[in-house]
């Protein structure tokens, strides 16, 4: 079956992306429109990050955000055939920070979170460093699309992290100098174990991992985010958010990057992926403290 879908994509990849863009108008029609596809869920994320915007603002921002999260999937199909003058064409950066972190010999670790189109920058990265390129992810529920994923996402030479396997998969690759890729801003599936920030003005929690991860290797961090330049092309921005995190307090540099997070989300809302439930826990007092 695998073979099947795989084939029946590779296809559909090599129209041109115009054409591609097509369907995706049409999936957003019916998403948004028909489907209402966790609209609920994205109008009170809107809702709880902006509610001094109205109404007919924060339905403006969901539906750029549906016709985004389209346009990414219909992108990532086109990513199966594309070849690296194609995506290099739809990305760019400044990597002179990737070149001056390669030059202290150290790894290092980028936080980043569910921003558009995250699969193009996985791909074009490899391009431009000569870090290995490890990215974490959660492996899918259904075997097929979770083949298909890997496939596309290691096609430029990114070496795939499972999470649910993050210690053991990291082993091969500790005596290289890597550049370790994380989605930061999951909702932890643990409430009580994760730190708990204002984030938007409500209390959130955020995953540990990262900060402990940084912390156990003393690795450089950096933050990053993409805008989109129009569509199908985007932009991405790195910030250094610390050489040693070890001398900084325990959870300052999370800290940092929910601060970091608000800002790029509150000046490009379009961008992110509304439809995750990002305030699905209520605080409580046995979490512990929600640092300032």
């Amino acid at each position: 079956m695998y073979y099947v879908v795989f084939g029946f994509l590779y296809a559909l990849s090599l129209l041109p992306l115009r054409v591609l863009y097509l369907l995706s108008d049409f999936a957003y029609f019916i998403l948004y429109y028909v489907a209402g596809y966790r609209k609920k869920v994205v109008l009170n994320n809107l809702f709880i990050a902006f509610p001094n915007k109205t109404e007919k603002e924060r339905i403006a921002i969901a539906k750029k955000f549906y016709l985004n999260f389209t346009d990414t999937f219909i992108e990532t199909i086109k990513f199966m055939s594309a070849g690296k003058r194609f995506l290099e064409k739809r990305f760019t950066a400044d990597y002179t920070m990737l070149d001056e972190l390669y030059t202290t010999g150290r790894s290092v670790q980028f936080h980043l979170g569910h921003n558009f189109n995250w699969e193009l920058v996985n791909l074009v990265f490899p391009f431009h460093t000569r870090y290995t390129i490890l990215v974490v992810y959660l492996p899918l529920k259904s075997k097929i699309f979770d083949r298909l994923f890997k496939y596309i996402r290691s096609k430029q030479g990114s070496r795939l992290i499972a999470a649910t396997q993050m210690k053991r998969e990291m082993m091969p690759y500790l005596n290289e100098q890597y550049l370790l890729g994380l989605i930061a801003d999951q909702s932890p599936a643990v409430p009580k174990d994760a730190y708990w920030f204002y984030f938007f003005g409500r209390p959130t929690p955020f995953l540990r991992g990262p900060e402990r991860a940084a912390r156990r290797s003393n690795l450089p961090v950096v933050f990053c985010y993409f805008t989109k330049t129009k569509r199908g092309f985007y932009k991405g921005f790195a910030r250094l958010a610390t050489m040693h995190p070890n001398s900084m307090p325990e959870g300052e540099l999370t800290k940092q990057y929910v601060q970091f997070l608000e800002e790029v989300m509150t000046a490009n809302p379009e961008m992110w992926l509304w439809s995750h439930r990002r305030w699905k826990w209520e605080w409580k007092p046995e979490y512990g403290e929600i640092r300032e």
